[in-house]
């Protein structure tokens, strides 16, 4: 064993009464453990599969990598124009080895952080005993607070669960090469189905995209977003066939043939379900604990992640049924800071960013639209295109916009929707601070760097000055 192997089996034979245990390594899991480690607290952190969880192992880590390469094999065709000759082709098998590359990178270096911080780790199965301690195997670790992030799992449609190893979630799909071929149907039109449709086309995949519903429709991105995506994802060659989810299924020696609704049979080589998670809470034993869950499996909790045992908190997918990993986190700031302090700051989950990453990027965080009309809230609206922004002309990533919500009295921002290249990092100018202060003055002082994307944020801003006669506060 390494020494440091040798240091965490030392460290597990003198457990004693812990400030904190959390259950689960995923995101937020690791977070409250290290935002804890950092205030000074005895941490312990459990885990029963692999650490870093199913983002890191099997969810957004290795999709972020793919995605990387699908944007750079998207904009090949391109090339010639920008001065670049060159012929790019995908290898998928190369492909899923540099995810796996990539998480055996970031899942050292995420142990390695946990082992110089001083918190015990520990591998097994948690199960309460009462509502201040667990046994993980053989040995109980007692504790002043607990913190739940026990993630989720993959839920398969039973008109698919005898298919065999044909039929994959995304966590086979990670972990393990997936079966030979390339015509591989898709199911599900939610944030799954949407973003391995780019990408799993764009690394070489024949992808059938099936749903029963337009895809996003039961998300919060507004119309005009999702027909923009729908636009960009088209060009891409990339199409869902609706009112298509499977009725059933016949697994062959090689592949698997899909009955549908329409009487028609699809014969692929293997089949990905991106059709939704269920929580990871009836192991725990949670009813020694006093600790409720809901009926559909999720760990109830109050504004400052607490459960029914007030020392037990919980986070992530096993309590929030958005199931990102961007909820996780930041769940697990407001656990470890009410933990600390006795406190009760609300987790605010309306402010966490929500992001799509596919032909064309989506992020949004606050209210939308359609919720500011329903609760009848007077809100001014300011709108830039990217179509005029010199850095996304030169990226050749012209599409989009900055689209923000405010108070036209007040001028604080209710929601913001960024569509376009790199949403996803511009969506963080929408953040909480933002929500409690006037958005302009917030803007005024800030330095942008001319040109880059960002500026279509404080353009967008000052869209509001000119249509509302918002005052322009000084810098």
């Amino acid at each position: 064993p390494r020494a440091q192997d040798h240091l965490r089996v030392r460290r597990r034979r003198n457990v004693s009464r812990l400030d904190l245990v959390v259950i689960g390594s995923g995101p937020g899991g690791y977070r409250a453990a290290v935002l804890a480690a950092q205030r000074g607290l005895s941490v312990a952190i459990v885990e029963r599969d692999a650490w870093g969880g199913a983002c890191l192992n099997r969810g957004c880590v290795p999709k972020k990598a793919w995605y990387h390469t699908a944007r750079i094999l998207a904009a090949a065709p391109g090339l010639a124009r920008r001065g670049v000759r060159a012929a790019l082709q995908p290898d998928f098998a190369a492909a899923w080895q540099h995810q796996r590359d990539v998480v055996g990178a970031v899942r050292a270096s995420y142990e390695d952080y946990l082992d110089r911080l001083g918190v015990q780790r520990f591998e097994g199965a948690a199960r309460f005993t009462s509502a201040s301690q667990v046994v993980v195997n053989d040995t109980s670790l007692d504790a002043r607070h607990f913190v739940i992030a026990t993630g989720s799992r993959p839920r398969l449609p039973e008109a698919l669960s005898h298919a065999g190893r044909g039929v994959l979630n995304t966590d086979d799909l990670f972990e393990r090469p997936p079966p030979p071929g390339t015509r591989v149907a898709l199911l599900g039109s939610g944030a799954v189905g949407v973003e391995m449709a780019f990408i799993l086309t764009r690394l070489g995949l024949n992808v059938l995209w099936l749903t029963g519903n337009e895809p996003l429709s039961a998300s919060r991105f507004s119309v005009p977003a999702r027909k923009r995506l729908t636009e960009a994802l088209a060009a891409q060659g990339v199409a869902a066939r609706t009112r298509s989810r499977p009725l059933g299924c016949e697994a062959l020696e090689h592949g698997i043939v899909l009955r549908l609704p329409d009487g028609a049979r699809e014969q692929v080589d293997w089949v990905l379900a991106g059709t939704g998670r269920r929580p990871n809470t009836d192991d725990l034993a949670l009813e020694a604990a006093g600790v409720r869950i809901s009926a559909q499996g999720f760990i109830v909790v109050d504004e400052a992640q607490r459960s029914t045992a007030r020392n037990i908190f919980a986070i992530g997918d096993c309590a929030n049924p958005a199931m990102t990993s961007n909820h996780a986190l930041a769940e697990a700031t407001v656990a470890v800071a009410n933990l600390a302090s006795g406190a009760q700051v609300p987790s605010r989950r309306q402010w966490v960013p929500e992001v799509i990453y596919s032909a064309l990027e989506l992020a949004r965080a606050g209210a939308t639209e359609d919720e500011l009309e329903h609760a009848d809230t007077e809100y001014a609206v300011g709108f830039s295109a990217f179509a005029s922004n010199p850095a996304a002309l030169a990226a050749g990533e012209g599409e989009g916009y900055v689209r923000l919500l405010a108070n036209a009295d007040q001028g604080t921002l209710l929601g913001c929707e960024i569509v376009g290249a790199e949403a996803g990092e511009l969506i963080h100018f929408a953040q909480p601070g933002a929500a409690g202060e006037a958005l302009l003055a917030r803007l005024a002082r800030e330095r942008f760097t001319h040109p880059s994307r960002s500026e279509e944020f404080l353009n967008a801003a000052e869209a509001l000055v000119g249509r509302w006669g918002m005052p322009i506060p000084a810098a």
